[in-house]
């Protein structure tokens, strides 16, 4: 083979591998920046970060902490009784957030009485140690839930406004913005929200 043939044959080769190594880059490229706006879809679509302001769920929750929600919980499935979730009182986008404890679940009759929470006029067992109530509120009579209706009390429950006061009432499924889903800060407790 001449001279000139076998530099024919390198200079193609060497194109061929130059171009090799740039559609990779390409493809590595595209492949970041896919990955990084299929995040920020997820993030902004599914996710929103909410910061703790009231003292209405300590010790569960303290002021300051923050969390991630979980936006498509409740439109794919329906809230449960000792789920915490977020909630705005009312359909405005500038609506406060709250964040308080489920204990009320569509068509039942939620009730406080000498302390005790009522439900269907069975005590109501729950995982934490919760002092007794010293103003039941709204509560203080028989409250019937509707459907897609919730009764929600903050875990501090002699200092939390929630469904017992005309301030928060009873919760409507739409008003649901999320449950609280991934502890962001503080880093010690950093994780996904037990």
């Amino acid at each position: 083979m001449s001279r000139f043939n076998r530099n024919m044959l390198r200079e193609a080769r060497e194109n061929y591998e130059n171009d090799a190594k740039m559609r990779a880059r390409v493809r590595l490229i595209f492949e970041i920046a896919a990955t990084l706006a299929l995040a920020a879809l997820v993030a902004v679509c599914f996710f929103q970060s909410v910061i703790m302001q009231e003292s209405s769920m300590e010790p569960t929750i303290s002021v300051g902490d923050r969390f991630f929600i979980n936006m498509i919980s409740y439109r794919i499935g329906d809230p449960q009784r000792g789920d915490i979730v977020v909630f705005k009182t009312n359909g405005s986008d500038e609506a406060a957030l709250h964040i308080r404890r489920i204990i009320g679940l569509p068509g039942e009759t939620v009730q406080i009485v000498n302390g005790r929470v009522l439900v269907d006029g069975a005590t109501l067992k729950e995982a934490g140690d919760f002092p007794n109530i010293v103003n039941p509120g709204a509560a203080e009579t028989p409250v019937t839930l509707e459907t897609n209706q919730y009764f929600v009390l903050g875990d501090n429950r002699n200092n939390s406004e929630d469904s017992r006061f005309g301030d928060i009432g009873i919760i409507k499924k739409e008003y649901l913005v999320g449950k609280l889903w991934f502890t962001v800060a503080p880093l010690k407790k950093l994780g996904f929200f037990r």
